[in-house]
């Protein structure tokens, strides 16, 4: 019978989840790829930093999406139009303010994946 996995205290947590999106992958793909939900207003690919700024490394619950537009949790953690993947149920941070402002001025309305925001 195999072990479970540990995972200490210092070891750095391999999976980041964005901000906006709520995609749970590995900053690499962050930094290289950026986020296929959000790229085209976010723009991580190719800049660590603003990869960094944009995801979390704290994050709670994870759904498997499909793509599925009937899946009432999809619907529910409003991921219903986004690419099959691992989703966040939360996300802890916030969008830094200058990223923020340029999503309200493209009509995004952003809402922090955090829970603060209640329908």
């Amino acid at each position: 019978m195999s072990q479970p996995l540990k995972r200490g205290r210092s070891a750095p947590k391999l999976n980041r989840a964005c901000m906006l999106c709520g995609l749970v992958q590995s900053l690499s793909q962050f930094r290289n790829d950026g986020c296929p939900n959000c790229e085209s207003v976010l723009h991580l690919g190719d800049n660590e930093d603003l990869a960094r700024e944009c995801t979390s490394p704290t994050f709670e619950g994870l759904v498997a999406a499909n793509g599925s537009e009937s899946s009432w949790v999809a619907r529910w953690l409003r991921i219903e139009h986004f690419v099959p993947g691992l989703y966040a149920v939360r996300v802890v941070g916030k969008l830094p303010d200058e990223i923020r402002v340029d999503l309200a001025q493209q009509g995004i309305d952003y809402r922090p994946r955090d829970g603060t925001v209640q329908d």
